[in-house]
């Protein structure tokens, strides 16, 4: 029984080592190179560039306030139009002390002046009335009342500015009145009522009370990368797509190419500007993402074949025909327009041949 057992064993052994030798050798054996056969056509030609970008106002206004205060009222929303001029905040105005206390001793020192004046003038007066001084003397001492009268008016204004925000004598300019500068749509007020806020000077900014802009006015802001932008030119026609908005999009006309690049995750960008045409009736807001689309070269009505039929040596491009017997013959054309997929063939071929694409690969 032992000796079939190791018979048995031995047989198995050689079965594996047939199948193995016969399994690697079907795997090394030699394959059947085909090549798919490819057709020339007639078609359109199109190399577009995507660029990315925003939809953003031409004109876009930060409206600030024109002294520091604290804002006693809104009379405006977010999303609310205004028009130039219109009042969109009051200010309750926090008065610098330093100037506080000049203006206050500016309006004392008026009014002592002006008290010594009238004290003069009513002398003067007397003394004229008989005949005991001279028209001219006279005149010299109303006048100094007058611009005593003046002084002390002014010291006036100058206090109620500091401490109210507004003088009596000019209510309508009011500086505690914050007014928009342009008409249009108001995209953001960033305050609340009882923020402070500080009028820009050489120091700081100023604090924003309100952002307007024109939404009639809108252009496509992007950049694009140095290798395309040499095809651009002002004045072409892109055609603007939001991601926002499904199944939508319009066109805009190119009018702005940054002369300078800016280095954007190692590559150099440039900005371009594109005035936008919305459809009547649309609604677009700013800041919205979008893609402009491009078209950098055009051909139309061309020969073209699939780009997997080229093959290049050095500065030329070849193709293989196919020739009746079955075989190829190496062939050189002059390219055109390309869009990536398909390339414009100017000489070397027409579309009564076949090219050899690519490879088709079959076991035997």
């Amino acid at each position: 029984m032992k000796k079939y057992f190791k018979y048995i064993i031995f047989a198995l052994i050689a079965v594996f080592v047939v199948g193995t030798f016969v399994f690697l050798y079907q795997k090394t054996r030699p394959q059947e190179v085909r090549y798919q056969n490819l057709d020339v056509n007639i078609s359109d030609i199109r190399r577009t560039s995507v660029v990315t970008g925003k939809i953003a106002p031409r004109n876009e206004v930060n409206i600030k306030p024109q002294i520091n205060g604290i804002i006693a009222e809104l009379y405006k929303e977010a999303g609310q139009t205004v028009e130039k001029g219109e009042v969109i905040a009051k200010l309750n105005v926090i008065p610098e002390m330093s100037s506080l206390s000049n203006a206050q001793s500016r309006v004392r020192l008026a009014e002592i002046n002006l008290k010594q004046a009238k004290t003069d003038l009513d002398r003067e007066k007397e003394l004229y009335s008989k005949k005991l001084v001279s028209a001219e003397e006279y005149d010299k001492v109303l006048q100094a009342y007058n611009q005593a009268k003046e002084e002390r008016a002014a010291a006036q204004d100058v206090l109620e500015v500091i401490r109210d925000g507004v003088s009596s004598s000019n209510a309508k300019s009011s500086s505690t009145l914050v007014r928009s500068t342009i008409s249009g749509l108001i995209l953001d007020i960033p305050v609340k009522v009882g923020n402070s806020v500080i009028q820009a000077n050489t120091m700081n900014d100023g604090t924003t009370v309100a952002t307007v802009a024109n939404m009639n006015d809108l252009i496509f802001d992007g950049q694009i990368d140095e290798t395309e932008v040499g095809m651009l030119s002002e004045g072409m026609n892109v055609v603007i797509t939001i991601g926002a908005l499904q199944n939508y999009s319009f066109e805009a006309v190119l009018e702005y190419i940054s002369p300078k690049a800016v280095e954007k995750n190692g590559a150099n960008q440039f900005q371009i500007k594109a005035a936008v045409k919305p459809q009547e009736g649309s609604t677009i807001r700013s800041g919205y993402s979008a893609n402009a689309e491009i078209v950098l070269q055009q051909a139309d009505a061309v020969v073209s074949i699939p780009e997997s039929a080229l093959e290049f040596k050095g500065d030329s491009t070849f193709v293989y025909v196919l020739k009746e017997d079955g075989s190829y013959e190496k062939t050189a054309i002059e390219t055109g327009v390309s869009d990536g997929v398909q390339i414009e063939v100017k000489s070397g071929i027409d579309t009564s041949v076949k090219l050899r694409g690519p490879k088709i690969i079959n076991e035997k």
